[in-house]
């Protein structure tokens, strides 16, 4: 039995894959019974590979795996398998465990990588968020003579507000554009850690720079907002 891409990258065909002849390293001369799908044999992230399986009698082992698929309970399930092999072999060492089991170990390292990716994640969002707080507040105090005048010149709170609001939503584009860079080249490296992660995911990228963008204006808007419920005599004054 070979997979597919044993077949498409061995043999050269896929549906005339069966009954066609390969040799093995020794020098065998192997016939194709079967086809199967690709499968993982290694990790879960690794890259699809050729793969061919031998009968037990012609590639005997010391032991084996048999997985069984039902939709009665496996507790029951497991009581019946167990009788059914002792009576084919009563001195077999068997060891029966629910596919759960077996892929929560196999998916431990990516589980573990992803909750540590986003405990950092989230640690990263909030300093951003602080960040991109603190600085849109002192850019607005460093201006506030600024929107003093312009409202003093008898400017409406909308054109002030466009006025403070303008500066920042330039710099929150650059910024955004520049981490969307950043983002694309960090999921690369990222589809190598976790399993299913998907290198270039368009609502999450969007979602992260409309979010950033977001919070950025209003922490521009706020402390602009402070700003114009001030009287103008006092933003004047200001140095």
């Amino acid at each position: 039995m070979v997979n597919r891409e044993f077949a498409s990258k061995i043999l050269g065909s896929v549906p005339h894959a069966v009954g066609l002849y390969f040799k093995l390293q020794d020098g065998t001369r192997v016939r194709v019974a079967g086809l199967v799908e690709d499968g993982k044999y290694a990790n879960l992230t690794e890259a699809q590979k050729p793969a061919m399986f031998f009968p037990l009698l012609q590639s005997p082992a010391s032991w084996t795996w048999l997985v069984v698929r039902s939709t009665r309970d496996p507790r029951e399930l497991a009581v019946a398998m167990r009788s059914v092999l002792r009576e084919i072999d009563p001195g077999m060492v068997l060891a029966i465990r629910p596919w759960s089991t077996e892929l929560g170990g196999t998916l431990f390292p990516s589980r573990m990588a992803t909750i540590s990716l986003g405990v950092l994640g989230m640690m990263g969002a909030m300093l951003s968020i602080t960040g991109i707080f603190g600085m849109a507040a002192y850019s607005v105090s460093k201006r506030l003579k600024e929107l003093g005048i312009r409202v003093a010149l008898g400017a409406q709170r909308k054109e002030v507000l466009q006025a403070a609001l303008g500066r920042a939503f330039k710099l929150l584009a650059i910024g955004s554009g520049v981490g969307l860079v950043l983002g694309l080249l960090a999921t690369k490296v990222l589809a190598f850690i976790v399993y299913q992660a998907t290198p270039r995911d368009p609502l999450v990228l969007a979602g992260v720079v409309l979010a950033m963008l977001l919070l950025g204006l209003v922490a521009t808007w706020l402390p602009a907002q402070r700003a114009l419920g001030v009287n103008p005599l006092i933003l004047l004054r200001e140095e």
